[in-house]
């Protein structure tokens, strides 16, 4: 009887997923499993529509290992009715008779992916790829999550034209970064690139930060780069810092949104701006002249073609891991 592996990758981009589905896609037809792309997360699934899928291949699965993007789409899809809409989905996927499924994504795939497997009682074996510009998912050996090097890496080269700008004009740039609650993609682009300075979440131990101390440690900087002979510089700033402001207080100057999880919406802060603004305030009242250019960048960095590490990095790694635990256990045969 033939055997058909799922794969359907939730949440953001991330340089390399299109490296994870060729990698299974290969590996699944090396081992006579028919392999069934899920279009667009788990939003049909929910849905009970069975017709949004691809059937991949060799053809089509193995030329795009080193292309940014995914071939399969993504959503974010969370259903108003989990319930009934989790059950519509075990329904589809019983009906496109799928036995093994890989998950590419966060926690909230991984969520997901843990109730497939549940309602299921093990008929659906499924395996979770974590996904994460962020590198905020604890990895055994302190692996990094895939895509967080390439995201690092254009966001680096980003920054350095960026600090050059700021050097030629003789201004401030608040660079503002993802990273959602984590500062470690904000801090690899801030030591690589040689900002002036970079403010992650995880230096705050309080819950409740006010604006004014990080106004503060900016100010601070500016004056201290006045006081060596430089009027430029570059802050990298993690969007996580927001996490830790008081939101009574962050209401008054950003609305204000929610993801579909119920979660702040961090990117959607324009946290360079508010800083911006309370800094300029303090030093018009030193009657200082200080140009001051916030700015935002992530969305450049999670569509971007991968990088080698990123594209192959561990590639029998990953495979293995991916088959051990769908229960397709044995030697791995040639990758081509």
């Amino acid at each position: 009887m033939e055997k058909n592996l799922g794969i359907v990758v939730g949440g953001g981009p991330a340089p390399g997923i299109n490296g994870v589905i060729s990698a299974a896609t290969v590996e699944a037809h090396n081992r006579g499993i028919n392999v069934i792309g899920i279009l667009d997360g788990f939003k049909w699934l929910f849905r009970g529509d069975a017709g949004k899928v691809i059937k991949l291949d060799h053809k089509n699965a193995w030329p795009v290992h080193s292309k940014g993007g995914s071939i399969l789409r993504i959503s974010r899809d969370f259903p108003d009715n989990p319930e009934e809409s989790f059950q519509a989905m075990i329904k589809t996927l019983k009906k496109l008779q799928i036995h093994y499924l890989i998950t590419i994504g966060g926690d909230g795939t991984s969520f997901v992916a843990r109730e497939i497997e549940k309602r299921t009682d093990g008929a659906i074996s499924v395996a979770h790829v974590p996904k994460t510009i962020d590198n905020d998912l604890p990895l055994p050996g302190g692996a990094q999550t895939f895509g967080y090097e390439t995201a690092r890496h254009w966001g680096t080269k980003i920054v350095r034209n960026i600090i050059e700008d700021a050097r030629t004009t003789g201004r401030w740039y608040f660079i503002t970064t993802m990273g959602r609650n984590a500062g470690h993609l904000a801090l690899g682009i801030g030591k690589a690139a040689g900002a002036t300075i970079t403010v992650i979440p995880e230096e705050f131990r309080e819950t409740k930060l006010k604006f004014s101390k990080v106004a503060d440690i900016l100010e601070s900087t500016i004056i201290k780069r006045l006081s060596q002979g430089y009027a430029y510089g570059v802050a990298i700033l993690a969007e996580g810092v927001s996490s830790k402001l008081d939101a009574k207080e962050l209401s008054q100057y950003e609305f204000l949104e929610n993801d579909e999880r119920g979660a702040l919406r961090l990117s959607e802060i324009q946290l360079g701006r508010i800083l911006q603004r309370f800094v300029n305030k303090e030093f018009e009242k030193r009657k200082v002249k200080i140009k001051i250019v916030h700015k935002t960048i992530g969305y450049e960095l999670r569509a971007a073609d991968p990088i080698p590490f990123d594209a192959q990095g561990r590639p029998l790694y990953r495979r293995q891991a991916v088959y051990d635990q769908a229960g397709e256990r044995g030697p791995l045969p040639s990758y081509h």
